[in-house]
């Protein structure tokens, strides 16, 4: 069976590399990283098997995120807009890629300082690529157009994306206001990129 051929199975791939970049982000963020913030140097001392985890975890939604790039292309590759929506998927992995190698630097430090630091340039480098990701969502909405509440959700998520990029380097207050731009990422986030997965492993493309 040829799969570029076979949509169907496009996207049970797309949509399940979709599901395991979701749970490797969410545990490698709210449990790994979130450990690291709260309490540097036990973390990183005394969890380090954890933190190992967590990094392997980033590594994998790189891997999965080129391919549901991939598969997302082979998808809607008659859209004229889907090579340059795919381009701006491969720059955000790729720019995550490069983020993560900060991270197990920080398996040798000894300073919360020094944790931290490293963490912050993971941060901001991979906040460089959500705005690109960002811009990749906003091109997919557009690309799918059906089913229109998941296209409108993606929209509005790469909107959100690029607007919080922005408002960490534009706002130096930015942190008086960061659980409102996390809810306004979040929300439409996952309503539009989880919903978009589930659509794609029930449902998906026939033609």
């Amino acid at each position: 069976m040829n799969i570029q051929k076979n949509p169907r199975t496009l996207s049970l791939i797309a949509g399940v590399s979709y599901l395991i970049i979701f749970f490797s982000a969410i545990f490698a963020n709210f449990v790994v990283l979130e450990s690291i913030l709260q309490d540097p140097v036990n973390t990183v001392l005394q969890n380090h098997f954890s933190v190992r985890v967590g990094i392997l975890a980033f590594m994998l939604t790189v891997v999965f995120d080129v391919v549901v790039a991939w598969a997302l292309y082979e998808l809607f590759k008659e859209h004229f807009l889907s090579p340059l929506s795919i381009l701006f998927r491969m720059m955000h992995a790729a720019i995550m890629g490069v983020a993560i190698f900060a991270l197990p630097m920080t398996l040798s430090l000894k300073s919360s300082e020094e944790i931290l630091k490293q963490v912050a340039v993971f941060n901001t480098i991979w906040l460089i690529g959500l705005f690109f990701f960002g811009i990749h969502l906003i091109l997919l909405g557009t690309i799918i157009g059906k089913p229109k509440l998941i296209s409108i959700f993606l929209v509005i998520a790469g909107i959100m994306y690029m607007t919080d990029t922005a408002a960490h380097f534009v706002l130096p207050n930015y942190d008086s206001y960061g659980s409102i731009f996390l809810a306004l990422v979040a929300i439409p986030s996952i309503l539009g990129e989880m919903s978009l997965s589930v659509w794609l492993i029930i449902k998906g493309v026939k033609k």
